[in-house]
């Protein structure tokens, strides 16, 4: 069990909700949401229960359906499970809750009970198959989960000082110096190689064997796509994951989906976007057609980019056609010498931090009404209502064109401006150029 910053957020869902709605812990498979919600049990409940609808027997599942009595339903699950429920001092967790609709749905009766308190975890939960016949409880608080973050990898491998430190230096504006950010670099790029999902990361911390962490990735990714399986037996779905990072590396405007399925357009496969999206093993970026701070109001659902959850994974996915992803190429990763544009690897990461801090992703191109040329902003999150572009490079070069066009054509609407790099924090003019493990801040 690591140390995971949602915990916190468990606590105060127990203290604010006190039993008045039930909580539910949405993201991808294998991040740990099973993890730490029984470890929530066991630290701040006297007893619980965990139902594990992936392994359930008929006869727990077919308690809820009816929910006519309460009684006999708390007594089935005492005897089933061998465990005390105790008034307003036990907890009973819902595990892979999707896998069982009716249980989801008992939550409101559950709730309005009032003896228990209530947890589930769900991945792929929002996918309209697994609902479509049942009234989703409005007792329900969603919260989402996603890979160990920079900060809890650092936890993992027994530092607690180095994220603390960066914040003061983004705070006051000022650098590490070149020597201490080679080797902050370096770290981040073995997070960047690892990645935050937890097996992956004890395998790490256990063997120090990156082609053991690879064999990790690999059945975490071949689960995701047996997932998508389930979804999408057509195996388009599948495809399209797979496709990310070549689809990435050819820094076009959007996920070009008629290169990966010939005979489809992403407008005729909107409704299979947004379930991968919903997975939350995939994060979407949409093109916002007219950048302001109410991007949602104006992105263009049939051109976006995709990206995937965890960084590690995507480094997996990057040499999947081999068997097992070499030792060499993670010490030439790690060492920033692989001799190839990785920025599309940097895109991946700053993508995966800005949605775990919670920000929808967006991202804007343009051409020059002259030259043609086009500029791509990378994306775009709102700030006191504006927007703030972030350009993101895998290099030290701090040369930020298309910022500049992009500030000039909106200089009204824009808070701060951004360049993400390799180098230490300066400022060019009123660009902040921050080396990439400073993202985590803005």
């Amino acid at each position: 069990m690591f140390k995971r910053k949602i915990y916190n957020k468990l606590l105060e869902w127990k203290k604010e909700s006190d039993g008045k709605t039930a909580l539910l812990i949405e993201g991808a498979r294998r991040i740990g949401k099973s993890t730490v919600a029984e470890e929530f049990a066991k630290n701040e409940y006297e007893t619980y229960i965990l139902i594990d609808f992936s392994v359930a027997s008929k006869t727990i599942r077919e308690l809820f359906d009816d929910v006519s009595d309460l009684d006999y339903i708390f007594l089935q699950l005492q005897l089933q499970y061998r465990t005390d429920l105790i008034q307003r001092k036990s907890l009973i967790i819902f595990d892979e809750v999707q896998l069982c609709p009716k249980a989801r749905q008992a939550i409101k009766t559950l709730v309005k009970d009032g003896r228990y308190d209530y947890i589930e975890t769900g991945s792929l939960i929002s996918i309209r198959r697994n609902v479509k016949d049942i009234l989703i409880p409005s007792e329900e608080r969603k919260i989402s989960m996603y890979p160990l973050d920079y900060e809890e990898f650092r936890w993992a491998l027994g530092d607690s000082t180095t994220v603390p430190i960066m914040k003061k230096c983004y705070e006051n504006n000022k650098g590490v110096g070149e020597q201490l950010n080679r080797k902050l670099m370096r770290d981040f790029r073995l997070y960047m190689l690892v990645g935050g999902m937890p097996q992956a990361v004890n395998e790490y911390i256990t063997t120090n064997n990156f082609r053991k962490v690879d064999a990790v990735k690999r059945d975490i990714l071949k689960l995701y796509e047996d997932d998508f399986m389930k979804i999408d037996p057509t195996g388009k779905a599948s495809m399209l994951f797979d496709a990310i990072p070549a689809q990435l590396s050819k820094n076009a405007a959007r996920y070009q989906v008629s290169g990966v399925l010939s005979d489809k357009r992403a407008e005729g496969l909107l409704e299979l976007i947004a379930e991968m999206k919903d997975s939350k093993t995939v994060l979407v970026s949409y093109h916002a057609n007219d950048p302001n701070a109410g991007l949602a109001s104006n992105k263009n659902l049939a051109k976006f980019k995709m990206f995937i959850c965890d960084t590690g994974l995507f480094t997996t996915l990057m040499f999947k056609d081999s068997d097992f992803t070499e030792n060499t190429i993670y010490e030439r990763l790690l060492g920033d010498n692989l001799g190839t544009n990785l920025g599309y690897l940097y895109e991946n990461v700053v993508a995966q931090i800005l949605t775990a801090n919670g920000n929808e992703l967006y991202y804007h191109t343009m051409k020059n009404d002259v030259s043609r040329h086009s500029y791509e902003i990378d994306f775009l999150i709102t700030r006191k209502n504006k927007i703030c572009p972030i350009e993101v490079k895998s290099s030290d070069y701090k040369a930020h064109k298309s910022l500049d066009v992009f500030c000039d054509k909106y200089s009204s609407r824009i808070l701060n401006k951004y360049l993400i790099y390799t180098k230490d924090f300066s400022k060019d003019a009123d660009v902040y150029c921050l080396p990439v493990y400073l993202s985590q801040f803005i």
